[in-house]
């Protein structure tokens, strides 16, 4: 697909545009509007389809979604920004799955973020380091300052089933992650249990691989990625067991700075010097350790 920015002349907005052959991806556009359409439900976390274009005389539709970033830049702070971030594509993708929709290809690269409520400058959207103009650097506040939202995007290979159908079967097809076990196979697979695999493993890499300390839903994330699908839980169970870890999780673990495994000592002792009169801060003004969007 081809990926182009450009800007709403109604209210000035930044927006992005993704032309989607109907040949290649016959059901991306019913199931983004599909998912779009559902009333409004707080774990809907799939971009917002704000319009499709039908370009005349050929086979193709122009989807116009907002501006979106990288789920994971800038880097996540704290254990509270992290949680919150995993919290959402949990709930996102079992809001998918109890709408009987498959991602099917939901892994790190198809994670986004919405940078308005981060952003103090408006960035380029193809050189994101950069400000729109590229004169400088983009300014932004933390994720505890300004909680924002994280969505699912890329449903090229996704599928939605009817109720009825509690096991659906369907061929093999490779998206982005290759690690997934059921590709080592030639026989139909459920779908759902692979989308498991994905969003655990995006996880596993963006979080657990990266830095210390996240011992404390380890054990979620390694039953998420098992080798054999049927002893992966369910979404819905994922959620429940996410929200009991949550519960059990102190303040001061939460508001902690996330290190990563290739810190170095001083690094690290600078980076905390740092930290805490910035999360006292944070403490004084009362924001919470867990950043939610106040809904």
């Amino acid at each position: 697909a081809t990926v182009l920015d450009a800007t709403r002349v109604s209210d000035g907005a930044f927006v992005m545009l993704k032309a989607v052959r109907r040949g290649d991806h016959p059901f991306e556009v019913e199931i983004a509007r599909y998912l779009t359409s559902i009333p409004l439900d707080p774990m809907n976390h799939c971009v917002p389809i704000l319009d499709v274009l039908h370009v005349p005389d050929e086979e193709r539709d122009i989807i116009v979604m907002p501006l979106l970033r990288c789920f994971s830049d800038p880097p996540f702070e704290t254990f509270g920004e992290a949680v919150e971030c995993i919290r959402q594509l949990f709930e996102g993708l079992y809001f998918m799955h109890k709408n009987h929709v498959a991602h099917r290809d939901c892994m790190d690269l198809n994670i986004m973020m919405d940078p308005k409520p981060l952003f103090i400058d408006s960035f380029h959207p193809f050189r994101s380091h950069r400000t729109r103009d590229l004169k400088g650097n983009p300014r932004h506040y933390s994720r505890t300052q300004r909680p924002t939202m994280y969505f699912f995007i890329d449903f090229g290979l996704s599928r939605r089933y009817d109720p009825s159908v509690t096991n659906p079967l369907e061929p093999v097809i490779f998206g982005g992650d290759k690690t997934v076990p059921e590709f080592k196979s030639l026989k139909p697979q459920n779908p759902f249990p692979t989308d498991v695999y994905y969003i655990g493993h995006a996880i596993q890499e963006t979080f657990l691989d990266e830095y210390n300390g996240f011992d404390f839903i380890e054990p979620l994330i390694l039953d998420m990625v098992q080798e054999n699908p049927s002893l992966r839980p369910t979404m819905e169970q994922v959620v429940g067991r996410l929200e009991i870890i949550c519960q059990g999780l102190g303040t001061w673990k939460i508001r902690s700075r996330l290190t990563a495994k290739q810190e170095g000592r001083f690094q690290s002792l600078l980076k905390d010097i740092t930290h805490w009169p910035r999360r006292f801060l944070y403490i004084i003004r009362r924001l919470p350790a867990i950043p939610r969007i106040r809904e």
